[in-house]
C-alpha cells in the first residue's frame, strides 16, 4: 500500500503541474518536480532512514504520535485529533493528522509513503513560488530559476525527505502571503475563502506564523489603489502593536493568549541556555535578555553559519547553502529597489512579514541548527524579491518594470490557473 500512495503522490504531481502551468513551462517544470520529488524519496531512504541517525529527531516524534492516532481510530473511527485531545500534538496536529491518515490506509508503519506525501507538498510550493514569483512582476525565466532554486535548496530539501513540519509551514505561509499579494491586484471573496482554511491549517502547524502574517493580510485588505507611504505604514505599524498589546493585556487565554504564551516560552532564559549547550549552540552577552545584544543576534539569525565556524557535520554542510542564501539575499536588495519603484504595495506586503519574523527569531536566537531550520518562510518569502532582480533587460532598454508582465498572472491564488 506504501507504494501506492507513492504512485498516487506522482500522479497528483503531474496533475498539480499541467493545472498550474501552460503547456511550454509544464514540459520544463514537470522534470525538475519529478526529479525533485525523487530526490527527497532517495534522501529518505539512503540517510534519514539508514539507520546511522544522521538527522533528524522530530521527525521520529511526529511518527509516534500518528503510529498512536492510527490506533486510536482503528478502534474508534477517523476523526479529527486536536491539540487539547491530547498534549503531546501541541502545535504539529495538522501534520500529524495527515501522516496517521497515510498509516491508517497502509495498515502500519509507512514513512516512504508519508514523506511521499512531504515531497507533493514541497512540489506544490514551488509551483507556488513559481506563480507567487510571477504575481510580482519576475518574468517567466526568473521564476523558473526560482523554482529550480527552490526545489533544490539543501535545507528545504532534507527537511522534506521525512516526516518534518517544515515543509508544512513554509508552504502555508508562501501561500497566504501569496494571497495577500493577489489580492492586493484585485479584490476577490473567493481568495478569501482559501485563505481561511490555510490559516486554520497554519495555526496547527506553527501558530506564531499566523500573527508573523497578521501585518501582510491586513494591509492585502486595503488594496491596491492607493499605495501607502512610509508615514501611513508607520502609524499603521504602532496602532497595529498598540492593539495587539491592548489584546494581549486583557487575554490570557484564546490566540493571542496562545501567541504570548510561545514567545514567552521561546525567549525565556532557560530555554535558550539549554538550546545553546546542544550542538551548533551559540550565546551572547545579553544579560538573560532575549531583546540584548539584537545586532549580533540578527547577523546570526540572517547570515549564519558563517564560512569560518566550526561545528557538526550538518553544520559544515549547511555552509553550501548559506553561499546560495548570500546570493539570493544580494539579488532580493536589488530586487527591493526594483519594486519599491513600481509596486509600494506589494513592496510593503513582503517587507511587513521579512521584517517582524526576523526580529521575532533573533529574541530566540541560541542555535544555529534550529534558526537554519525556522528561516525557511523567511527565506522563500526574500528569495521572491531576487527573482524580481533577475528579469532579463528588453533590447535597447532597462528591466521590464514588476507589473509589466502579463496581467493574467494577476489572478493568482494556490493551485487555481488563471483565466
Amino acid at each position: 500500500m506504501e507504494y501506492i500512495v507513492v504512485a498516487a503522490a506522482v500522479v497528483a504531481l503531474i496533475f498539480l503541474v499541467r493545472a498550474n502551468f501552460d503547456v511550454d513551462v509544464a514540459r520544463r517544470a514537470l522534470p525538475v518536480l519529478l526529479a525533485a520529488f525523487a530526490a527527497r524519496l532517495v534522501v529518505h531512504v539512503l540517510l534519514m532512514r539508514s539507520g546511522s541517525a544522521w538527522y533528524g529527531g522530530d521527525n521520529l516524534t511526529y511518527e509516534s504520535i500518528s503510529m498512536a492516532m492510527a490506533e486510536e481510530w482503528k478502534r474508534g473511527g477517523i476523526y479529527f485529533v486536536a491539540p487539547e485531545q491530547v498534549g503531546s500534538l501541541k502545535s504539529v496536529a495538522v501534520p500529524c493528522n495527515l501522516f496517521a491518515l497515510v498509516i491508517y490506509l497502509c495498515e502500519g508503519k509507512a514513512p516512504l509513503a508519508c514523506t511521499a506525501v512531504v515531497a507533493l507538498l514541497a512540489c506544490g510550493l514551488c509551483v507556488v513560488m513559481y506563480r507567487f514569483a510571477r504575481l510580482l512582476g519576475a518574468d517567466e525565466r526568473s521564476a523558473f530559476i526560482l523554482l529550480v532554486i527552490s526545489a533544490f535548496t539543501p535545507a528545504f530539501l532534507v527537511h522534506t525527505s521525512d516526516m518534518f513540519k517544515d515543509g508544512f509551514n513554509a508552504f502555508l505561509v508562501v501561500a497566504c502571503l501569496g494571497l495577500a499579494c493577489s489580492n492586493m491586484r484585485r479584490f476577490d471573496i473567493r481568495k478569501l475563502i482559501v485563505l481561511c482554511p490555510l490559516l486554520w491549517a497554519l495555526w496547527h502547524v506553527r501558530p506564531y506564523m499566523v500573527f508573523m502574517c497578521g501585518p501582510s493580510l491586513v494591509l492585502s485588505l486595503m488594496g491596491s489603489k492607493r499605495a501607502p507611504s512610509f508615514r501611513v505604514m508607520a502609524v499603521l505599524s504602532v496602532v497595529l502593536g498598540a492593539v495587539l498589546a491592548l489584546f494581549g493585556i486583557a487575554a490570557d487565554e484564546g490566540p493571542i493568549g496562545t501567541m504570548q504564551e510561545q514567545l514567552e516560552y521561546g525567549q525565556s532564559d532557560d530555554l535558550r541556555r539549554a538550546v545553546a549547550s546542544e550542538e551548533s549552540g551559540v550565546t551572547f552577552e545579553d544579560s538573560g535578555s532575549p531583546w540584548g545584544a539584537l545586532g549580533p543576534k540578527l547577523l546570526y539569525t540572517l547570515l549564519s553559519p558563517f564560512p569560518w565556524m566550526e561545528g557538526t557535520m550538518t553544520l559544515q554542510l549547511g555552509k553550501i547553502e548559506v553561499i546560495v542564501w548570500y546570493y539570493l539575499l544580494y539579488s532580493a536588495v536589488r530586487g527591493a529597489r526594483r519594486l519599491w519603484d513600481h509596486d509600494r504595495s506589494m513592496f510593503w506586503t513582503l517587507l511587513l512579514f521579512i521584517v517582524p519574523s526576523m526580529v521575532a527569531y533573533a529574541t530566540t536566537m541560541a542555535n544555529i541548527g534550529l534558526i537554519f531550520r525556522q528561516r525557511m518562510p523567511i527565506i522563500m518569502v526574500t528569495s521572491l524579491l531576487s527573482a524580481v532582480a533577475w528579469n532579463r533587460a528588453p533590447e535597447g532598454g532597462q528591466a521590464a518594470a514588476p507589473g509589466e508582465e502579463r496581467r493574467g498572472e494577476e489572478e493568482w491564488s494556490p493551485a487555481i490557473r488563471p483565466r
